[in-house]
């Protein structure tokens, strides 16, 4: 008893008024999902955890395909053609898919009636300027009219002032496809004059060249196409795309898939 203290009790003594008497088992301590969680709070405690839930992001597979956007305007189904066999020599590349867009119309459909304008399939969707930064890489096919992109797909380009303006496009490769009535009707001028629509979002213009080999000095039947991209030559409307120009449209889907995965893989 030290000095000026009163009488400790001793640790190994029961208080006042205990009882001898052993305390029931309590069921709790008998679970072994119990017994499992204070493990597990144990070892979280152990180790200096949080044990609060936290949010976990994963990285996408390493087996997700890249994204080609095959974004169109057809008036009377010359340039779709051209489209859906782009399509396939995009998805004729390992790890790449392509996927078709119609741009909005701009004409009412009594102006369509009067100009003989088929109806449009709703098995192609149409698409907002907002889902383009979605793409890895974006080819834009369009009629001419007097020798640059008709109204329809320019009217489309002016919706992408917001992406323009946060730089979303910025560093996507891009080209181009087109249709034109006749020889002398812009093949090139219009892939040419539609260049500016991508200098001024920063994107990377991928012309075809002449990859497409002998085909791209083919003489004996009319072929439309140029080093600037795919085309076709529709004449008077009731002229459809050869097997030459829907294979220079295949050609330059897997053109551009390929430069697409070699632009991810290096």
């Amino acid at each position: 008893m030290g000095k000026g203290a009163g009488c400790m009790p001793s640790k190994n003594r029961p208080p006042p008024g205990a009882t001898d008497k052993p305390s029931p088992p309590r069921a709790a301590e008998n679970s072994s999902a119990d017994v499992t969680k204070a493990a597990a709070v144990s070892i979280v405690e152990d180790r200096g955890v949080d044990s609060r839930p936290v949010n976990i992001s994963f990285p996408p597979p390493a087996d997700a395909k890249l994204k080609i956007f095959i974004v169109f305007y057809s008036m009377y189904g010359h340039v779709e053609s051209l489209a859906r066999r782009i399509k396939k020599g995009v998805d004729g590349i390992d790890g790449i898919e392509g996927f078709l867009y119609r741009v909005p119309e701009t004409l009412p459909q009594e102006v369509l009636e009067m100009m003989k304008a088929p109806p449009k399939g709703d098995d192609i969707p149409l698409i907002t300027a907002g889902q383009l930064a979605e793409a890895d890489g974006i080819l834009f096919g369009f009629p001419t009219r007097f020798g640059s992109m008709a109204a329809q797909m320019k009217a489309f380009f002016d919706t992408t002032g917001q992406q323009w303006k946060e730089q979303k496009l910025a560093g996507k490769p891009a080209g181009f496809f087109v249709s034109t009535g006749t020889q002398g009707g812009g093949q090139e001028t219009t892939a040419w004059t539609a260049i500016t629509q991508l200098a001024h979002h920063g994107m990377l213009f991928v012309p075809i060249g002449y990859t497409f080999g002998a085909n791209m000095f083919e003489m004996e039947e009319i072929r439309g196409g140029s080093p600037y991209g795919a085309g076709v030559y529709a004449g008077d409307g009731g002229r459809l795309a050869t097997e030459v120009e829907l294979s220079l449209a295949e050609h330059q889907g897997k053109y551009m898939a390929s430069t697409v995965k070699k632009m991810h893989h290096s």
